[in-house]
C-alpha cells in the first residue's frame, strides 16, 4: 500500500473546507481532480471516507480518524524538510575534531564557545592527540578537522593557517635559572627535564635540538598533560618546556616561573588540517572558517602536505 502525500494534503483540505469545490479552490486545482484523488485514496485504504449524495459528500467516521493521522504524517514530512535544511545550512550537525594539547589549552576553549553560541545545535566531538596521530586521523577520515603543529607528516592532507605560539622554560621558584630573563637550550640542558608524553611535538623538538648541540636531554619524568608537568616542576623534579599562554594558567597557583627560551624554533605555528576544504560538510566548513577568523587572501591559501611544505617550514617545530 502506498499513500500519496499530495492526496493526503487534498484530503485534509476537503475536511477543513467542507466541500471538494472549496478544497479545489484553496489548493488551486480542478474540482474533478480532487474528486478523483479522493476516490483513489478510498480505493487504496479500502475504506469509505465520504458518503455521496445529490446534496454533496459527507465525511464518515473513518475520515475523521484519517484526518488526525494525515495531519501528523504531513507535519512529519515538513519536519524532515526543515531539519535537513538546517543540516545543509550548517546549523545542525556533528564535527569530529582532533587537536594537540597546545591548541586545547591556549585557543580552543573560547573559540569553540563562541562558535556554539552561533550554532547551538552543532555537536563537536573533541579529542586530544599528538600531531602525527592527528594528521593520520584526518587522512584516514577518523577526524574531520585536526589542529596541530606545522610539519611534514607524510599524509595527503591540506594545512590551513591557524595560530602562532611561543615555547618557554618552566622552573621552580628556587631554581638557578630564575635569575635569567631568558635561557638557551644549551644552558637548560644542564638540568633534569620533565617531559610530555612520547611522540609529542615539544619532546621531538627538544630531542632534535639537543642532538644538534651534542648534549643529552635528561628526561627524568614524562607526563601526559601540562598541568601534570607544572605540578612536577613545582615539586622540584625537573624543568619543563611548554607554550607561554598555557603556562600562564599555572603561574599564580603554583610556585613556578616561566623564562623565555632564546631559540629560533621556540616560536611555532599551529595549523588546521583537513583532507580537502571544499569536501567538508557545511557545518565542518563553518567551524574551520570560525577558527581561522579574519584572514588575508594569502593566509587563506591552503598548503598540501609534502616537500613544498617542508621547504617553507624548515625552522619550525614538527
Amino acid at each position: 500500500m502506498k499513500l500519496d502525500p499530495v492526496s493526503l494534503k487534498l484530503f485534509v483540505a476537503v475536511m477543513e473546507t467542507g466541500t471538494i469545490a472549496d478544497a479545489a479552490a484553496r489548493e488551486h486545482i480542478a474540482a474533478s481532480a480532487v474528486s478523483k484523488r479522493m476516490s483513489e485514496l478510498e480505493a487504496t485504504l479500502g475504506t469509505e471516507l465520504f458518503t455521496r449524495s445529490n446534496k454533496g459528500a459527507a465525511a464518515t467516521a473513518a475520515a475523521y480518524v484519517l484526518l488526525n493521522l494525515a495531519r501528523g504524517a504531513l507535519n512529519n514530512l515538513d519536519n524532515i524538510v526543515a531539519q535537513m535544511g538546517e543540516y545543509s545550512s550548517g546549523m545542525r550537525g556533528h564535527v569530529r575534531v582532533f587537536a594537540n594539547i597546545s591548541a586545547i589549552t591556549q585557543f580552543l576553549p573560547e573559540e569553540l564557545k563562541s562558535f556554539l553560541v552561533d550554532y547551538p545545535l552543532v555537536q563537536i566531538h573533541l579529542e586530544e592527540r599528538i600531531s602525527s596521530v592527528i594528521a593520520k586521523a584526518v587522512a584516514d577520515n577518523a577526524a574531520d578537522i585536526g589542529i596541530l603543529n606545522v610539519g611534514n607528516y607524510g599524509e595527503d592532507v591540506t594545512f590551513l593557517p591557524y595560530h602562532e605560539d611561543e615555547l618557554v622554560v618552566i622552573v621552580p621558584h628556587a631554581h638557578p635559572l630564575t635569575r635569567k630573563k631568558s635561557t638557551t637550550l644549551r644552558q637548560a640542558l644542564a638540568y633534569d627535564f620533565v617531559g610530555t608524553h612520547p611522540g609529542s611535538a615539544i619532546n621531538n623538538r627538544l630531542q632534535q635540538a639537543a642532538g644538534e648541540i651534542g648534549k643529552p636531554l635528561k628526561l627524568r619524568i614524562q607526563v601526559a598533560s601540562y598541568d601534570a608537568l607544572c605540578l612536577m616542576v613545582a615539586a622540584g623534579l625537573g624543568i619543563g618546556v611548554m607554550p607561554r599562554d598555557s603556562a600562564r594558567l599555572y603561574l599564580r597557583s603554583l610556585k613556578i616561573k616561566s623564562i623565555a627560551l632564546a631559540e629560533p624554533w621556540a616560536k611555532r605555528r599551529l595549523v588546521i588540517c583537513v583532507r580537502a576544504y571544499d569536501a567538508l560538510s557545511s557545518v565542518a566548513k563553518a567551524l574551520v572558517d570560525h577558527l581561522r577568523g579574519p584572514a588575508t587572501p594569502t593566509a587563506r591559501t591552503p598548503t598540501r602536505s609534502g616537500k613544498a611544505l617542508a621547504a617553507t617550514t624548515a625552522s619550525t617545530t614538527p
